[in-house]
């Protein structure tokens, strides 16, 4: 028994040191601002060139950019993606691996959003078809999930997001699979899989939240649910509104949120709400597996909802449809349905945060979190990827993401901004990509070694012509210490 205990250790331990080894993939979100403006113009090409500058410095294998449906649908069925065309030309010449995000959202609202590009016209001429939060409040920052079969203008938003990808896969079917990596899909606000239970203005940190779930398809979809089960006379409406607080509640303020979701009610309302969300997931995913098959990486959103994670209701991940609590594993039910309906990688936010920093009275844990998150992803089966919530350039973060480096399949650094590429923070965020790197050389296969060019702003019409070799190397493990490795994980699986 006790050989049994010394190879499990071994195992777990040599399994640790072979994955913390090998290098990972860095990409770098582009600009929300004026990368491609609202009426599907690209940015000044001193500006790309820039941009081009800073990320070949950096040594990162490339970079994330949304390609807003505001942009490239103008009118129904009619496609314009002449900028994103020049972008991904630009992109291949310089040999950048890229993500696209299909962003069926709205440009705005958002912590961090400096842009505004809003929906299609033929779609906010709608009624009708917006979630609703207990007051009345519409969001047009996405269309709501319950509205998912409603004709509007002779085709349903599924049908929309379908066809969107088909016209998509068909202009850069020659980049799918070789400079388009990844293809995350659009399933919320902020492209995440979650409801705008915390919108900008409203809400402020560390609200709760509201439910959005108000509209009529919303309310007829609850309904029907309770028409079959055991409490349909007193499950068939949300929570009443009095009980639920407001956008900056705390849970203790609230009646629901301190006790009423554990009632047979709070219960069936809280499924019912998290089901609904897991179902759209599914819908959308679907579609876009049938479109893009097996041409290239499928990537889902889940947003790091950590405050009042402590809490027993996990009130402001319940606001978002993330069921938490009562016993359920909110993330390991999302990641299966994720897998089944044909994601490959679960991307999750807040992997510079610390526990540490966040104000007590939030009851906040991100580290407790992303461990949940992570495990729930490896057991469904997906790859593991994260990014920072935040905009930070300071050590401390770059060394909480470097401390997931074993687990993540890939990290996107939010964003590409002008403070990144002053000389102190690109230096920093250079050897950050370098660390993540090493284990394959210091550099992951398919990306040039990073140089040091001069440092050019974006709003700057000059080039740069200086260019300072700074190759980052790292030995990793030796080939001697990779072959023991290996040879003790044989021993202790024998």
């Amino acid at each position: 028994m006790f050989g049994c205990l010394i190879r499990r250790c071994l195992y777990f331990a040599v399994c640790s040191v072979i994955l913390a080894d090998r290098g990972v993939e860095v990409f770098v979100m582009m600009p929300l601002r004026g990368l491609v403006t609202s009426d599907g113009n690209l940015a000044e090409q001193a500006k790309l060139d820039a941009i081009w500058n800073a990320l070949e410095s950096s040594g990162a294998d490339g970079f994330m950019m949304d390609v807003w449906w505001g942009i490239t649908e103008p009118s129904p069925k009619r496609y314009d993606f002449t900028a994103y065309r020049q972008l991904l030309n630009q992109a291949k010449v310089r040999g950048f691996k890229v993500q696209v995000v299909t962003s069926f959202h709205r440009c705005g609202g958002n912590v961090g959003d400096d842009c505004s590009i809003p929906l299609p016209a033929f779609v906010l001429n709608a009624s009708d078809v917006w979630y609703k939060d207990s007051q009345g409040r519409e969001t047009q920052e996405y269309i709501s999930l319950f509205a998912d079969d409603v004709n509007i203008g002779g085709r349903t938003p599924l049908e929309m997001y379908t066809d969107w990808f088909a016209a998509f896969a068909t202009e850069f079917r020659a980049e799918l699979g070789t400079t388009i990596v990844e293809v995350m899909v659009g399933l919320g606000p902020a492209g995440e899989m979650r409801y705008p239970s915390y919108p900008l203005g409203p809400w402020t940190f560390p609200g709760i939240g509201e439910f959005q779930c108000y509209d009529q398809h919303a309310l007829a979809s609850l309904e029907m649910a309770a028409a079959t089960s055991a409490c349909q006379r007193t499950c068939s409406q949300p929570p009443v509104s009095s009980s639920l607080g407001n956008y900056t509640s705390f849970p203790e303020d609230t009646e629901f949120f301190s006790d009423g979701f554990m009632s047979e009610q709070g219960r069936f309302f809280l499924d019912w709400y998290s089901s609904s969300l897991k179902a759209h997931a599914a819908a959308v995913l679907n579609r876009s597996k049938l479109v893009f098959g097996t041409k290239v990486r499928l990537a889902a959103k889940v947003a790091g909802i950590h405050w009042w994670y402590s809490s027993d209701s996990h009130a402001a991940e319940l606001t978002a449809g993330y069921y938490n609590t009562n016993g359920r594993d909110a993330y390991s039910e999302i990641a299966q349905v994720l897998a089944s309906a044909g994601a490959d990688v679960l991307d999750f936010t807040c992997l510079e945060m610390r526990d540490v920093e966040q104000p007590r009275n939030a009851r906040a844990s991100p580290e407790r979190l992303i461990v949940q998150v992570q495990k729930a992803t490896e057991a469904a089966g997906l790859e593991f990827s994260g990014e920072n919530a935040l905009q930070r350039y300071d050590q401390t973060a770059f060394d909480q993401m470097l401390s997931y480096k074993a687990y993540i399949h890939s990290l996107t650094y939010l964003r590409m901004t002008e403070t990144l590429v002053e000389s102190s923070n690109l230096d920093r965020f250079r050897t950050f990509v370098g660390r993540m790197h090493e284990g394959s050389g210091g550099k992951v296969p398919g990306r040039k070694t990073a140089s040091k060019p001069e440092l050019v702003s974006f709003k700057s019409r000059s080039e740069s012509d200086a260019m300072k070799e700074t190759s980052y190397s790292s030995p990793g493990l030796s080939s001697f210490s990779r072959a023991l490795a290996y040879l003790v994980l044989i021993w202790c699986l024998w």
